[in-house]
């Protein structure tokens, strides 16, 4: 593991594999660290299977630092992976991820098309619900804390407990926020989850998708996931210019399933814990 400035943040990171391998970053979703179970699983897997694989926590996530000038959350992010990559040199990188991982992925593609040789993506985050769903989890608990405690409250709140945890730095930055101007940031990054008519995913424009030339494989979602809709994904399909489309290697109720399991790092169980079994289908689109 080590840390890196990128533009300004200290970015938590660690690189396995062969040097000199190919490079590829793979990206969780929700904002879980890149220790989660079953991402480090996933990366092992891909590292045996000759590539150099790139874990990082993203701005707000596990150990790294955090910021509120960019105009969304995703926004940040995505630059923030963007630099990752320009900062530590890696060329015609693989981009790898799920549920927030693969709007991130998606996004830094636009930021860097000539530099990323494929994208494979899954649990694509969409429709009104789910994203109205996405706004709450990662904004309306910091307003409402904030409208009642000011920063103080925000800073003990449960979302915050690993990443302060990790990175004691998070509690002095989220101190140091002016409790009005926290309270329009995060109603500005919840406004960029608001689901919209003419593209499947925030963050992303048709034109977004356009740009996004090289091979990628879109994972089909279930017609039970109202989180990542199965016609988010297909309307990703259909958007990208040179997409393969695949079922997934679980059944239907897979989102469903695994948001029961603990959030449990020590038994390494978790959400993303069966991550691992879509490995053979990505493996196979990377070396095909």
């Amino acid at each position: 593991m080590a840390r890196i400035d990128v533009d300004g943040l200290e970015i938590d990171y660690e690189l396995i594999g062969d040097e000199g391998a190919p490079p590829l970053m793979l990206t969780p979703g929700g904002r879980y660290p890149r220790d989660t179970a079953g991402v480090p699983e996933l990366a092992r897997i891909f590292a045996d299977n000759g590539y150099r694989v790139l874990m990082w926590d993203r701005p707000g996530c596990g150990a790294s630092d955090i910021a509120f000038t960019a105009p969304s959350e995703s926004v940040m992010n995505a630059e923030a992976g963007a630099g990752l990559i320009r900062a530590l040199d890696l060329k015609d990188i693989t981009l790898v991820g799920g549920s927030a991982g693969s709007r991130i992925s998606l996004m830094i593609g636009t930021r860097m098309p000539e530099n990323v040789k494929k994208i494979a993506v899954w649990w694509l985050s969409g429709g009104a619900i789910g994203l109205a769903g996405l706004a709450w989890f990662y904004c309306g608990d910091q307003v409402a804390a904030c409208s009642k405690g000011g920063m103080e409250a925000v800073a003990a709140l449960p979302s915050w407990a690993d990443q302060t945890a990790r990175n004691p730095r998070i509690r002095d930055i989220l101190l140091r926020q002016d409790p009005d101007t926290y309270i329009d940031t995060m109603q500005k990054w919840a406004a960029a989850f608001n689901y919209r008519d003419d593209t499947p995913m925030p963050g992303l424009t048709e034109a977004d998708f356009a740009k996004l030339t090289m091979p990628i494989l879109v994972f089909r979602s279930g017609k039970s996931d109202m989180a990542h809709t199965r016609r988010t994904s297909e309307w990703v399909n259909e958007l990208l210019p040179n997409s393969t489309f695949r079922e997934p290697p679980w059944g239907d109720q897979e989102w469903n399933y695994v948001s029961t399991f603990p959030m449990d790092p020590a038994n390494r169980r978790g959400r993303f814990e069966r991550w691992p079994l879509i490995a053979p289908d990505v493996l196979e689109f990377l070396k095909g």
